[in-house]
């Protein structure tokens, strides 16, 4: 039995809500739930609300953030290309954006300006974003937009490579590999109000899309013909995931597979409308992050687990299942 959307929307609410609250409770540094709280909304104790005001709060607030993106523009890429396996990179967003962090580490600017990194990173999302929407030209379909994505992607992945192949450099090669594996730790509110900005952006341009997204459902001659701009709607979308993916990458480095598990597993609850789907996969996909962030501070607080790890680690079985579940399907 499907629960009635906005008792789904509810529930998915206030599972981030527990998230968020859990992911400023826990940490390696043992701080009670008064103290916790009497530091953060109070200023109680120096060392405490220094913990929880500059260390937990912006992990917890990336966490938010960075989850509903990469889960709504999963939702959108896998809306506007009718294909439940799509996901966000297939845009080649987040690898470019993850060839401008690179860049900014191998050249030192990353050691030189502490900004330089998630602003190296966004510049090579923009990038991203002009040259496929220059290669798709303004009336480019949906296929000549997914092979520049991919060829865009397959170029900024060789070129991440090359630099890591030729760094002199062994300090700046680790650097480069932890951060691609994926991160909120160490991060501040100078990240989020970075980030933030271009987040709203996506999330802005998304919002006209729904209607258009549900259309898309019967094709594109249908959507046309009930007065939908497709061309528009697909730079809407791409332009909003790009936005979205690009912030989350500068940030938190390589995040995989939520952009593409979250709205699958969200599908069948909204009875597969592009529209209701949306909101559902941005709560969905910061659920999912807050409790892979908070599990890589319980399983390994000593070790340094990173967060792109973990969720490759649960996605990629999701993923093969399914590969398996279509062949059947199929068969």
């Amino acid at each position: 039995m499907r629960l009635p959307y906005p008792a789904l929307i509810a529930l998915l609410t206030a599972l981030v809500a527990l998230m968020f609250a859990a992911s400023l409770l826990i940490g390696p540094a043992a701080i009670g739930l008064s103290d916790s709280l009497g530091a953060l909304f109070r200023g109680e104790g120096e060392a405490v609300t220094l913990v929880m005001r500059e260390v937990r709060l912006p992990r917890a607030i990336l966490g938010l953030f960075v989850g509903g993106a990469l889960g709504l523009s999963g939702a959108m890429m896998q809306g506007m290309l009718r294909n439940p396996l799509a996901e966000p990179g297939l845009i080649g967003t987040s690898a470019s954006a993850a060839l401008g962090a690179v860049i900014a580490i191998q050249t030192g600017l990353a050691a030189a300006f502490t900004l330089a990194l998630p602003l190296a990173a966004l510049a090579g999302a923009m990038v991203s974003v002009a040259l496929i929407l220059a290669l798709a030209g303004p009336r480019g379909t949906t296929l000549v937009l997914i092979l520049a994505g991919i060829g865009i992607s397959a170029m900024a992945g060789a070129l991440t490579s090359l630099v890591l192949n030729l760094s002199p450099n062994p300090f700046a090669a680790s650097e480069i590999m932890f951060w691609i594996m994926g991160s909120l730790a160490d991060r501040s509110m100078v990240h989020v109000t970075l980030a933030l900005p271009f987040m709203v952006l996506g999330i802005a341009l998304a919002l006209p899309v729904a209607r258009g997204l549900d259309a898309l459902t019967l094709g594109e001659d249908a959507a046309a013909s009930m007065g939908v701009r497709v061309g528009r709607l697909r730079v809407l979308l791409v332009v909003s995931a790009a936005a979205l993916v690009g912030a989350a990458t500068a940030v938190a480095g390589a995040i995989g597979f939520v952009g593409l598990v979250v709205p699958h597993l969200l599908r069948r609850a909204v009875g597969a409308r592009p529209a209701l789907l949306l909101p559902a996969s941005a709560l969905g996909g910061s659920a999912m992050v807050l409790a892979a962030d908070i599990a890589v501070r319980l399983i390994a607080p000593d070790r340094d687990l990173k967060l792109g790890v973990l969720t490759a680690l649960v996605g990629a079985p999701f993923f093969l299942h399914l590969i398996l579940r279509s062949r059947k399907e199929v068969l």
